[in-house]
């Protein structure tokens, strides 16, 4: 072969690899589109009030963790699950706890974790800002579990001997009852599985994570404290809902 098909040989021999790495690129660009446009429907709610509003109950730190990588991986798995059943996506997550049975663990695990931080947030204030028991909910307490320090014991006792990681709840049962339960994991009352079904009204949240970087192994501790931000204009504003 002369200098000059030697030249044009490998003038064509680099166009053709150009040529070939452009279209393995355009090939490639609509799976990156495609993930770039993977709808996301969950997402992670603003605190209503800035991280280091319930010192010294619950500390800063413990916020900024609980509610920015814990919520958050909770939501980012969620959305990981409507990609694959985009019937989640659509659907509110009252009515997805209601037939959890019938989908995967970790539909299970990330729902009732989006499901029960959201609400926890909410039912939390800074101390002093948080109201007082409305009338209605103070005497459905004295009448359905014998006054609120009565109340407040069983909640508490309920989620001091949940085992490992879960819930404490005061839920509204289908008796229009107030009741007390807990649940492990990230299992919440309005869950088909669940063993004692009813309307979230209060949930603590007894997973390490919410009280270990201030309490330690004092879950006791955290429990006491804990009533000091309970937020109970947003909590009478559950049970009248609940009540309806």
């Amino acid at each position: 072969m002369n200098k000059i098909g030697r030249r044009e040989f490998i003038g064509s021999s680099a166009a053709i690899l150009i040529l070939n790495t452009t279209l393995s690129s355009f090939s490639e660009a609509p799976s990156i589109m495609a993930n770039a446009a993977t709808p996301t429907p969950f997402s992670l709610p603003a605190l209503p009030y800035a991280p280091e509003a319930l010192e010294p109950t619950v500390d800063t730190e413990t916020m900024k963790i609980h509610h920015g990588k814990h919520h958050q991986a909770y939501v980012d798995k969620l959305n990981e699950q409507a990609a694959k059943l985009p019937e989640l996506g659509d659907m509110p997550l009252e009515r997805m706890m209601a037939q959890i049975s019938k989908y995967p663990a970790p539909v299970r695990n990330n729902g009732g974790g989006h499901y029960n931080h959201s609400m926890f947030w909410n039912i939390m204030a800074p101390a002093g800002n948080a109201g007082t028991p409305s009338k209605s909910l103070s005497d459905r307490i004295t009448s359905d579990l014998g006054g609120m320090d009565a109340m407040k014991e069983a909640l508490n006792n309920a989620a001091l001997t949940r085992f490992g990681s879960g819930w404490g709840w005061l839920i509204l049962n289908s008796d229009k009852k107030l009741a007390i339960s807990s649940t492990p994991n990230q299992d919440n009352p309005l869950m088909d599985v669940a063993e004692m079904k009813g309307t979230p009204i209060i949930g603590i949240d007894v997973w390490e994570h919410a009280y270990y970087l201030k309490y330690q192994n004092k879950r006791a501790d955290y429990l006491k404290n804990w009533w000091t931000v309970a937020n109970w204009t947003a909590i009478n504003e559950r049970f009248e809902k609940a009540s309806k």
